[in-house]
Order: structure tokens, then sequence, then C-alpha cells
């Protein structure tokens, strides 16, 4: 048991974009369904499914590369850990590489990226950010 699941499933989408794998397995949580939701719908992914293996609920997330076979991925860190909460309001939301990356907050009105939750006027925890 991993005392942060979601740098865990970060930590394994790096490693295995590093390796060059075509997908990753990550175990199953609503949160990490919306992450990984948002990171196909920014295009940082291929797809994602959700698997039940038995009783465990599996992620299998399809990773995305160049036509120079360059993960689309740069970087992928996490922001507000376990023992350092980062909270943020809606117009303190920063901006990831003047625009060029997104950052994922779980706000209110569900998890979403910086430039939506600007745009909706809402803060939140400010969970991760890729580029």
């Amino acid at each position: 048991m991993t005392s942060d699941p979601i740098a865990d499933m970060l930590t394994r989408i790096r490693n295995a974009m590093a390796a060059r794998h075509p997908k990753v397995d990550v175990p199953g949580s609503n949160l990490k369904l919306e992450i990984a939701r948002i990171l196909r719908e920014e295009g940082y992914i291929l797809n994602f499914k959700l698997a039940e293996e038995g009783a465990k609920k599996v992620i299998k997330i399809y990773l995305k590369y160049t036509p120079a076979n360059a993960p689309v991925i740069s970087k992928i860190e996490r922001v507000s850990k376990p023992g350092c909460r980062v909270y943020v309001g809606s117009k303190d939301v920063p901006r990831v590489l003047g625009g060029m990356g997104i950052n994922i907050l779980t706000t209110p009105k569900g998890v979403m990226t910086g430039r939506t939750a600007r745009k909706e006027g809402v803060g939140g925890e400010l969970l991760c950010q890729v580029w």
C-alpha cells in the first residue's frame, strides 16, 4: 500500500515512457480515472481503459509518442503531496511554461485543468503539472 497513490500513478507513467512501453497498468480509483481522462483530452496519452482483474480495478493507460519515438510528456510531476498540500485560489492558478503545459486540480466542481478552473472561477488542490 503506497501512502500517495497519485504520485505512484505519475511515477509509473514516467517510468513507462522512459522505457518506451506502449501501455502501463495503474491500480484503479475514481481520482486516477479523472486524471487519465484529462491527460487524454489534452492529448498527452492515446487512451485509457478501466479493466477488472478479479476483485481489483486496473486502469490501462496507452502512452503517446511522437513520430520520432520521443514521449509526448516531457515532464510530469506531483505538486501537492500528503505532507505538504498546495491549494490555490481561482486567481492564483499558475500557468505551466507560459501556457504550454497543464495543471490538474481537484476543485469543488470536480477534477479539471488549471485553464478550466480559471475560466470557471474556482480554486482547489493543485495535484500535478504536465508538459
